[in-house]
């Protein structure tokens, strides 16, 4: 097995389970990988992110209202959802901040990982907040306590139009996405459609009150027999979440899918099956312990392979986190965290739909390849911004990122940046910033375009022209 450097392996790791590293860190950091991994697993300085009032949860019954009056006041009806909008920006930006600031970072990357495999999309600042805070509480603990929480949670239920799931006239979508999409895949053949009919019944009367709180409404609830997975019994919700948990299946999938977001969007070689398949029985016989298969993943020698390291691309979030992470980078106006975030194609708190972003290949397209290899000259250079965002179709990501391009203006700690590489030597100073920035040896021709870029400049500004010309190869765009 081919063996990385340590500053390699330390790279890596800050990548896969955060955001990136400072150079300080991976300067300063001494401690073997376990127990750095460790650390990072039992961090406990969790706190929920607040911008609004739990307690005005409104179930958006203020706004229905006000659009079906005999004379709807459409103005207020515009003021009320700009006013969600900004909310659910302010969420979003503490969220982005949180993650950049480089505290419980395996937490914060766990956390995205679940905000795309429990995708949730409601205009409820309220109900946003505490789906959020809900799969961080849980986002390193077990993942059947996961999935009754979230599946629980009012933005969830809304999402997924369970409110409306009654006795006689039962919906079937939440139990549909709930075997499709949380548990057991959808090309799994590990259900029926039969199965989805009786869970969706087993699910009538899951709802909230207008406090935001979960509700099981009795009245509402089909108490008849139904027949799961091949059982039969008068089963409730609660019921349908513990026979998927019984299922294997749930293990190797739920497995499969973080296999993918922390080792290798490509998952079908019979190494990486192989390597699923002992990770997935583990799992299963520990009751779902997500950190106890997260230290399996990131403390296994295959992690570290040089096949495995420097091959995933970036997530717009990863991209722009890790930029705020490594640099010290602050964004003098929020709207612009969002406007890169809508350009680049992954708002957070709003996904595009029930699966989450598709990731892998699919981040790449010309218009937003271009602007990723653009983003570090514009916020390191101060560059006008010319691209427009995406458009998405969704009126509300365009409430959030209106304005966005014209105010990319940032404030970065240079100074710390640059103490990191003090005792580099000037010849040395591209290879060690690239050895830093990117996960692959710079080629001849690379390096000798990036040393252009720095001719004849004096120490502070070569690294600030170093940097910038190394955050804008292809190959900052891995990880």
């Amino acid at each position: 097995m081919e063996n990385i450097s340590k500053s390699q392996r330390l790279q890596h790791l800050y990548w896969r389970a955060g955001f990136g590293a400072t150079p300080e860190q991976l300067l300063k950091e001494v401690r073997p990988v376990k127990t750095l991994v460790k650390e990072m697993l039992t961090q406990s300085d969790f706190q929920p992110l607040v911008v609004v009032d739990v307690d005005q949860f409104e179930n958006n019954k203020t706004l229905k209202k006000l659009a079906t009056n005999d004379k709807p006041d459409r103005d207020a009806i515009k003021m009320r959802i700009k006013e969600n909008a900004g909310l659910i920006r302010d969420l979003n930006v503490l969220w982005i901040e949180q993650m950049a600031s480089g505290t419980d970072i395996l937490r914060e990357k766990m956390a995205l990982f679940w905000h795309g495999h429990f995708a949730c999309r409601v205009l409820n600042p309220a109900a946003v907040q505490r789906y959020l805070n809900t799969i961080r509480t849980h986002a390193l603990g077990n993942f059947a306590d996961l999935l009754m929480a979230v599946s629980k949670e009012p933005a969830m239920l809304q999402f997924l139009n369970n409110q409306q799931n009654r006795k006689g006239a039962p919906n079937e979508n939440f139990a549909r996405e709930a075997m499709e999409l949380f548990a057991l895949g959808r090309a799994s053949g590990s259900y029926t459609e039969a199965d989805i009919k009786d869970a969706a019944r087993a699910f009538t009367g899951w709802g909230y009150n207008l406090r935001g709180e979960f509700t099981f409404r009795q009245n509402q609830h089909d108490d008849g027999l139904k027949t799961i997975f091949g059982q039969t019994g008068q089963f409730k919700g609660e019921d349908v979440i513990r026979l998927l948990l019984e299922k294997k299946q749930t293990a190797r999938f739920v497995t499969g899918k973080i296999y993918q977001f922390l080792v290798s969007d490509q998952a079908d070689s019979r190494e990486s099956q192989t390597r699923i398949k002992g990770l997935a029985e583990k799992f299963y016989k520990s009751d779902y312990d997500i950190a106890g298969l997260l230290e399996d993943i990131l403390t296994a020698d295959w992690f570290y392979q040089p096949s495995v390291t420097g091959n995933r691309i970036k997530s717009p979030v990863e991209l722009l986190v890790g930029m705020q992470h490594s640099l010290g980078l602050v964004f003098q106006q929020k709207q612009s965290l969002i406007f890169i975030q809508r350009t680049l194609g992954q708002v957070l708190l709003y996904p595009p739909n029930v699966a989450g972003w598709p990731g892998g290949r699919n981040w790449i397209d010309s218009s937003s390849l271009l602007f990723r290899m653009k983003l570090p000259d514009l916020l390191l250079r101060s560059r006008p911004v010319t691209m427009q965002p995406k458009q998405d179709g969704d009126v509300n990501t365009q409430l959030l990122a209106r304005r966005g391009g014209d105010l990319m203006q940032v404030k970065i700690d240079w100074d710390a940046f640059e103490k990191s590489f003090s005792e580099v030597g000037p010849d040395e100073l591209a290879d060690a910033l690239a050895a830093y920035l990117i996960q692959q040896p710079l080629g001849k021709t690379q390096r000798a375009v990036i040393l252009q870029t720095s001719a004849d400049s004096a120490r502070d500004e070569r690294i600030r022209n170093l940097t910038a010309a190394l955050m804008a190869l292809p190959e900052y765009q891995l990880c």
